[in-house]
């Protein structure tokens, strides 16, 4: 009779009280990764049982919003079903899971079926397995460009058959095929980039348009550093270079020493007034190891080494006579000696100065918005600055070179007086120090650094990049080619027929009078700038065919920098001690910890209604 009393109602309200307490729940989970996931930390505890005091991020994480929050304590702690708690590791991994989905799906919303480069690279894990990280680099629908982590790999081996699989597989399994492939960027290894069975002809075999560039910095660190190691003198200077960091940097207590010598330089120097104080300046420093694959570490080693060279003697000379290690007081006197003569202080003084040209290139190449025409006009920039060093840099690397010596007391040699060899001292070589040191060895490094650049940075599509370089915006499209234009346009024949080749005539005769006369067109830096600014004024819809042509120019890849930064963050995801976790949970991990622009936008409902979607569940929501 009393309709509000009736069972219906009553089990519907009861129904109702069940889903916003599951949501409640579920909605505590789902923050709780999310947290961890950002932050790249380990969900479970090696022991998760009640009376541990420790039970691992996420169940303590759980605990900590539960405390916060009355409504959530009794929901999540207190009157939770045993089937329905939603913390259990299962759960964990699906809420993981859907996470990454979602940043994908957003990715490939970005991509929107359009073409796109790869940039790929592999490297082994703490656990010893070789993982494969894929990046894709694409022009979003704002005209941007992006370069996105899709997916971590194990790979049993790494020929370019397996390599090939791995990376098929994953494309198809976020719904992409090798046919949108216009791109593809690696390191020099025989396995990526060899001629008939490297991965590069692998793929080149399905998609001619998939156009290889070396990647720029990799090239950059094997012109710079391994060039100059030709000559035997440098050679020698990098090798006392390493044998420093085994004498001084394989103990703390040096390291310390190093610091504490440099703190009390740098007091004295302020109290004489020879270096000034302010925010950020005198940090305390310390030798900084370089690394064969970490971009620049020569360079800020050498640079330490100038800085700290005071402190360094004076640790030295420590070594020297107290050390314990026979063969550490032999090195240390070795390095004394060395470090003492005028041939370390120059070659120190010229790489330094050569690898300071680097290392502003190689910070350039390192951007994810680089273009190719940017970058090689970087390359430019750096090749003239070299040549620059070798025709009329002489005089002002001596200056500074004779200073160096005076402030720290190495005796300088007189340029004109005949050359003795270190190695040789006892034989003439009736040449004068200015002819060794800047014929011999200035002057001969740099010729084979510039016959390097010319010959690596060269083997990108030369023919491709003279026809690219007519897009370029600057001066008012003043390298505007319409012929050239049509040209790259017949390098992707996917991408344009024989109709839309004779329409992209057509269009482009309109496009440039169009954007010539257009003052928002008039200051552009470069072709990233252009399709930015095509589309915000809507003119890339007007002229589509010339955007997708500029499209493809931007997609072409610069740098495996995005790859190596991927490789940086799975040590942290996985770390030591979490040296077991899965390869798919890893690799869906990382997705959400290197997007994170992406993954911070991806809201709590978008989780629960995935939740929901994919499995049947227990509880109600």
């Amino acid at each position: 009779m009393n309709q509000n009393h009736s069972i219906k109602v009553d089990l519907d309200k009861q129904t109702d009280i069940t889903k916003k307490q599951n949501r409640i729940r579920l909605n505590t989970s789902v923050e709780s990764v999310r947290y961890l996931l950002h932050q790249g930390l380990a969900f479970r505890g090696n022991d998760e049982s009640e009376d541990s005091k420790n039970k691992g991020n996420f169940q303590e994480l759980v605990q900590t919003l539960a405390n916060q929050n009355e409504d959530v304590r009794k929901v999540v702690l207190q009157n939770a079903p045993q089937n329905c708690k939603w913390v259990c590791p299962d759960i964990q991994k699906d809420l993981v899971s859907y996470f990454a989905k979602i940043t994908l799906d957003y990715i490939l919303e970005e991509i929107g079926g359009d073409v796109f480069s790869l940039l790929i690279d592999e490297a082994s894990d703490v656990s010893d397995k070789e993982q494969m990280a894929v990046v894709l680099r694409y022009v979003d629908k704002l005209g941007l460009i992006l370069e996105r982590l899709v997916g971590v790999v194990h790979v049993s081996e790494t020929s370019a058959m397996c390599l090939k699989s791995a990376l098929e597989k994953l494309l198809a399994k976020i719904g992409l095929s090798f046919k949108q492939v216009r791109g593809q960027c690696y390191d020099g290894a025989s396995n990526m980039r060899g001629e008939f069975n490297g991965l590069k002809a692998k793929i080149l075999e399905e998609n001619k348009s998939a156009y290889y560039v070396h990647c720029f910095a990799h090239q950059l660190q094997l012109v710079i550093v391994a060039i100059s190691k030709k000559n035997e003198d440098i050679a020698d200077f990098f090798y006392m270079i390493s044998l420093l960091f085994n004498v001084v940097g394989a103990s703390c207590k040096r390291k310390d020493m190093i610091r504490e010598s440099n703190r009390e330089n740098v007091k004295k120097s302020i109290s004489s007034g020879r270096i000034s104080t302010g925010t950020g300046l005198n940090q305390d420093q310390s030798l900084q190891r370089a690394g064969d694959t970490r971009w620049g570490s020569h360079y800020r080693t050498l640079s330490s080494l100038i800085q700290l060279f005071p402190s360094i003697v004076s640790v030295l000379n420590y070594v020297a006579k107290e050390g314990k290690k026979d063969s550490k007081k032999s090195e240390a006197r070795g390095l004394l000696s060395y470090f003492g003569t005028f041939d370390f202080v120059f070659y120190l003084h010229m790489m330094f100065h050569i690898l300071g040209s680097a290392n502003t290139l190689s910070h350039a190449l390192q951007q994810k918005d680089q273009d190719i025409l940017n970058a090689m006009s970087c390359v430019k920039s750096t090749r003239n600055d070299l040549q620059q060093l070798r025709d009329d840099g002489w005089e002002s690397l001596l200056e500074k070179v004779y200073s160096f010596c005076e402030e720290h007391d190495i005796p300088k040699l007189n340029m004109h007086d005949e050359y003795v060899d270190r190695h040789k001292p006892r034989k003439r070589t009736n040449i004068t120090n200015l002819h060794h040191y800047q014929i011999e060895c200035l002057d001969s490094v740099i010729d084979w650094q510039l016959r390097e650049f010319d010959d690596r940075f060269n083997e990108v599509n030369s023919a491709l990049l003279i026809h690219m370089a007519s897009f370029n915006p600057k001066n008012s499209f003043a390298a505007f080619n319409l012929d050239s234009l049509l040209k790259l346009a017949e390098f992707y024949p996917d991408d344009f027929n024989s109709t839309q080749l004779m329409n992209l005539g057509h269009e482009l005769r309109i496009f440039i009078d169009n954007v010539r006369a257009d003052q928002r067109f008039a200051n552009l830096d470069g072709i990233a700038d252009l399709a930015k600014v095509l589309v915000e004024t809507k003119k890339h819809l007007a002229f589509p065919l010339v955007y997708q042509l500029l499209k493809l120019v931007l997609i072409l890849l610069v740098a495996t920098a995005s790859v190596e930064r991927c490789f940086s963050a799975m040590n942290i995801v996985k770390s030591v001690l979490r040296n077991k976790m899965g390869d798919e949970f890893m690799s869906d991990c990382l997705i959400c910890y290197v997007e994170k622009d992406i993954f911070s936008t991806i809201t709590n409902d978008d989780v629960i209604d995935l939740f929901k979607k994919m499995k049947d569940r227990e509880g109600k929501l």
